[in-house]
């Protein structure tokens, strides 16, 4: 639902979409919709910080279409905004999982130059799970039972070795593609940084793709600035492989990292790896490099960071670079970038280390659309632009006046915050669903994923109703 502001906002919407720029010709704002409340996981009770088990929130940290009107949406390590225990960086018990949305655009009537209201439902909700026992540290076993091992949002739970050990509980979910086949989607994370495979009708994992060690950090800590002052090697900590694209032919898996890694420089330093699956294999086949923009000066560089990644083919893409300003930060948005790049051809960096050696050999990115101005011209202002827009995924084609329009769905990740302070007022901060409208000349080369629909009989095992957890302390 809009808000009354944002409502009246709209009325000059068409007029002020006259004065964006060419960066966003042929790409236009033709749908919202909002999703809050308690998801459909059958958990009762609270996490450490008093926060509800069962929260429906942090929606945006990554969106995969799974056919026809059907979405899966992955929260992150889940809530952590309120103080307990910053041992462990105030993270929880929080079960990761993803949602399963249908967003309501079969539904919807588009018109170019106004907005649609969509209505976003929640289908079901998948806990992610092992069959085999997990390394939980010094965090309670998160366990049904029955054969499940749940991984876990906190900090602690991790054993010995690299960040990459795929014994180790904790998981912070990133981003999510669905499989060829429907029948499984690939999830990538922040702790690790790993990327794994989950069986949809079970949420159990079925495979493991693992990165090669300089990407893995050697000393662990449940708090991420002691492992950061730890390491001089492998991902920043959380901010490991954010963004996961999967090609249309479902063959290769793309990841991106959020920042550089320590050993590239790290959070100050531009060009961050991109890497390629192949699926079948298990193998990572290539790794390119990617620049960020320089936000801050000449004399004082400051960079952003990749959110998503999204396949146009086989080897173009469109990634999502932007600040952690705006709605949820108190603060004016300034960047909020999503930059198309083309793969053939790019150079690979595997043998590479350090910034001044993979900044030559950045892939050429040109802007897709700023939406920052996108947003602006249709009645958002700097401040209630979201500060985390983490998720892309296309979608079905719909009917824009008579002409079909691919989808590209952008949503945020609100933290699990459903009100905010902007300048001192309570502010409401959903999770959003913000639907872009591409004409075909925009994208002439855009070849969507062919995936089945999800079974009735798929989605009818996911309802757990009245999950009751051993949760034993360590």
């Amino acid at each position: 639902m809009f808000t009354p502001r944002l409502t009246a906002r709209l009325v000059a919407a068409a007029l002020a979409a006259a004065l964006a720029p060419a960066a966003h010709a042929g790409v236009s704002l033709i749908g919202i919709g909002q999703l809050g409340g308690t998801d459909r996981s059958g958990l009762t009770g609270t996490l450490e910080n008093g926060a509800p088990a069962n929260t429906l929130g942090g929606l945006g940290s990554a969106i995969a279409w799974a056919g026809g009107d059907t979405y899966y949406l992955s929260p992150d390590r889940g809530p952590n905004a309120s103080n307990w225990n910053a041992a462990v960086d105030d993270t929880t018990s929080w079960i990761p999982r993803y949602q399963t949305v249908s967003l309501g655009l079969a539904a919807a009537s588009f018109s170019a130059g106004s907005v649609a209201t969509l209505s976003p439902s929640l289908t079901a909700t998948t806990l992610l799970s092992s069959t085999a026992a997990l390394d939980y540290g010094s965090a309670p076993v998160l366990t049904d039972g029955s054969g499940k091992y749940y991984f876990t949002g906190r900090a602690d739970a991790f054993g010995a070795g690299l960040s990459t050990n795929g014994n180790n509980a904790r998981f912070d979910p990133e981003g999510i593609r669905v499989a060829a086949n429907g029948k499984s989607v690939f999830v990538t994370d922040e702790y690790g940084p790993y990327v794994y495979r989950f069986d949809t009708a079970t949420g159990n994992r079925i495979d493991a793709y693992t990165l090669p060690d300089k990407f893995a950090a050697g000393t662990l800590s449940a708090q991420g600035a002691t492992e950061i002052a730890a390491n001089t090697s492998g991902r920043v900590a959380n901010k490991g492989m954010e963004g996961l694209a999967i090609t249309p032919d479902g063959k290769t898996l793309v990841g991106v990292m959020q920042s550089p890694l320590l050993q590239d420089g790290g959070t100050d330093a531009s060009t961050v790896r991109i890497v390629t699956i192949d699926i079948a294999s298990g193998k990572l086949t290539h790794e390119y490099a990617y620049k960020l923009d320089n936000i801050g000066t000449v004399a004082k560089p400051k960079y952003g960071s990749i959110s998503e990644i999204v396949a146009i083919n086989d080897h173009e893409f469109i990634l999502d670079e932007r600040d952690g300003k705006g709605l949820g930060d108190d603060s004016k948005a300034v960047q909020k970038k999503l930059y198309r790049i083309d793969l053939a051809g790019a150079a690979d960096v595997s043998a590479l280390t350090g910034e001044a050696a993979l900044a030559p050999k950045a892939v050429a990115k040109s802007l897709f659309v700023d939406l920052v101005a996108l947003l602006k011209a249709n009645g958002f202002t700097d401040r209630s632009i979201p500060a985390k827009i983490e998720g892309l995924a296309f979608g079905p084609d719909v009917m824009v006046d008579g002409v079909l329009q691919h989808t590209l769905i952008v949503v945020n990740d609100n933290d699990f915050l459903d009100t905010v302070p902007v300048q001192g007022s309570p502010t409401a901060n959903p999770s959003q669903f913000l639907v872009l409208g591409v004409t075909a000349d925009a994208l002439p080369t855009y070849q969507a994923q062919q995936i089945p629909e999800p079974t009735t009989l798929a989605l009818a095992a996911l309802g757990l109703g009245g999950l009751a957890l051993r949760r034993r302390p360590r």
